[in-house]
């Protein structure tokens, strides 16, 4: 494997660890060899590196294998998650889930990444609905703030919603930014 396979996205083992290319800028040096400037993300800890990386480099491109996955339940150190397929039972610890634990509520559906038969991590569903547990009041013609205000919602998450929602609604939010889409139900 050289650094022409190499780009965003792409998960290879460097150093005995599991990385994804987070940026990758491919350079040539006059006659010498390619040579690509990399930030790697580490699957496990989320650590980010920066890493020049050539041919001569000890890297391999492995790919990861795709499971849908329901999340079960949380016991106070570890999060659990069933397949969907075959019922095998999976836990990531709280490092490992980070702040994706904001997103996470009984029964939610979530792709598991598993690479040699062991789980290394989660991607979520790019929306999730959760409900309002506290919001203040709307205070009809406040547009100082942008006709917006604070809201936490059931899992800890804070976000900024419109004045209409209130305590009880429920709301769809955007897994990337954790920004607010749209009220579902009242």
């Amino acid at each position: 494997m050289g650094v022409s396979d190499l780009s965003r996205g792409v998960t290879i083992e460097y150093q005995g660890e599991l990385y994804t290319v987070v940026d990758y800028s491919h350079m040539f040096k006059g006659r010498g060899k390619a040579v690509a400037q990399t930030k790697l993300k580490h699957l496990l800890t989320g650590r980010v590196i920066s890493q020049t990386l050539t041919d001569a480099d000890n890297f391999q491109v492995v790919r990861l294998d795709e499971r849908p996955l329901q999340y079960l339940y949380h016991d106070g150190s570890s999060y659990h998650f069933m397949d969907k397929e075959t019922y095998d039972q999976f836990t990531l610890s709280e490092e490992q889930i980070g702040d994706r634990k904001y997103y996470l509520k009984e029964n939610t559906d979530v792709t598991g990444l598993f690479y040699e038969g062991r789980i290394l991590r989660i991607e979520l569903p790019i929306t999730v609905e959760l409900r309002v547990v506290e919001t203040p009041p709307g205070v009809k013609g406040d547009t100082q703030s942008g006709g917006e205000k604070p809201a936490t919602l059931e899992t800890g998450l804070q976000v900024k919603v419109p004045l209409f929602v209130k305590a009880g609604d429920v709301v769809k939010v955007d897994t990337r930014d954790g920004r607010y889409i749209e009220r579902v139900s009242s």
